[in-house]
This record gives structure tokens, sequence and C-alpha cells, in this order.
């Protein structure tokens, strides 16, 4: 079987059997089940009492792929963030609702549809591409279930992915406060609060968590500069 994994690809796996101190487990891939390892020390930080503490056969769990060597893949649990874990599951919903749509469309041809999509790509990933352009998807289902397989897509709500993050503002200069009113004018497509002394929360909303994490670094890259060049001292932290 051929692997479409690279290092650092999030995966999601069934913990198979646990021996000696090392976790093996099942890698659900588009295109088939992959054996994959862990060491206790991937599994956790510190010094682990009992693994079934963190991990037990038949437990689903989503790691981050360390090293590929020929079959052998190697994988983390404990450098997989919250916020990529709650992206890959957010993915994972949103593919079995498009396995859905599709089927209302195709009807018995999904599975050989689907198979023909992840040669290539994940469903995910085909069918965001084909709203912004269907020559692929009419190729593999007609214009006539293209265009109607996109019409339920386009319609469906979208959801909406916020990060809110805490920054620190201080400085010496009298019209101290005038200057910090002044740096959040600049803001686009953020909102700015007061929380205390000093301290302020950034919000941020997007289509996606990768998207919404992005314009933050964006929109703190601006203040930053921003506030160099009117004395302020500016920094942030992620808020939990």
């Amino acid at each position: 079987m051929t692997i479409n994994l690279e290092e650092g690809d999030l995966v999601l796996c069934t913990v198979d059997r646990i021996i000696g101190t090392n976790v093996f487990v099942t890698i659900e891939t588009e295109q088939g089940e992959l054996e994959g390892t862990l060491t206790f020390s991937e599994v956790a930080p510190g010094r682990i009492r009992n693994i079934r503490d963190y991990i037990i056969p038949k437990k689903k769990i989503i790691c981050k792929i360390l090293r590929i060597s020929g079959d052998r893949i190697d994988l983390s649990l404990r450098r997989v963030t919250p916020k990529e874990q709650k992206e890959l599951k957010e993915k994972g919903k949103q593919e079995k609702s498009y396995r859905s749509i599709l089927k209302s469309v195709i009807g018995d041809k999904i599975d050989e549809i689907v198979k023909e999509i992840q040669k290539e790509n994940s469903l995910y990933n085909f069918l965001q591409e084909a709203k912004e352009d269907p020559k692929e998807l009419e190729s593999l289902v007609g214009k006539e279930n293209s265009e109607k397989i996109l019409k339920i897509l386009n319609s469906q709500k979208k959801k909406t992915s916020t990060i809110k993050k805490e920054i620190s503002l201080s400085t010496e200069e009298p019209n101290g406060i005038e200057l910090i009113k002044k740096l959040f004018e600049k803001i686009k497509n953020a909102e700015a609060k007061y929380i205390s002394a000093g301290k302020y929360s950034i919000k941020i909303e997007s289509s996606d968590i990768k998207k919404a994490d992005q314009e933050f670094k964006e929109t703190f890259a601006e203040l930053e500069k921003e506030a160099k060049k009117n004395g302020l001292t500016i920094s942030q932290k992620e808020k939990n």
C-alpha cells in the first residue's frame, strides 16, 4: 500500500496493544489501515507510572507522525496540541457530512467515487477545492450532479472558528491611554476589549481555525509595529 502520509501529519488511531514500553496502534487513513508505534515517552511528558491512565486498547487517540522509515511509522501523542485535536475532529465530522451529501446525489456509486477521490486527495480537501473550481468534480460525477452537490455544500451554514488571545500593553508616555486607543483603531476584522490595567483581549473570527490563527498573527504583527513607533511595549499570551 502506498503511504500518503508525511512527518508532522495528524492521524486518527485506535490503540491495538501494549507490549513492554511500546504502544501499537492502527492508523485510520483514507487508503486503509496502517500500523504505528508510540514509545511511552511520546505518550505523555514525565514519568508514566501506569500507562492505562492515558491509553487503553480500543481507545481512539489523535497522534502526530514523528518519522516514517519504510513500513515503520513512529508517532507521538504528547506533541499534539488541544487546538490540533479540535481541528482534526472538526475535519472528520465535516468529511462524514460531505460523504452523506455525495450519497444523496450519486447513490450507490458513492464508494467508487470516494475511492477515486482518495487516490490523490482527501474528500474534505477535494470538495473544498471543488467550490472554487468544479472541473474535477464534474469529470467524476457529471455536470448535473456536480451542480446539485455544490448547491447543497454552498447552502450549508458556515461554521465560525474563534481565536481569543490576551495581550499586554504598557508605556511611560503621559498620553499613554490616547496612544493605546489610536493603536486599537488600526485593528481590522478583530475585536479588542479591556480586561484590567495593561491587559486587553483580541478576538478574531474566521471560517476555520487556521485562518483565524493566521489573521491573529498578522493583526498582532501590525500592532507590534505600530506600538514600537509610538513608544508602547506589547506582548501576548494565548488565552486558554
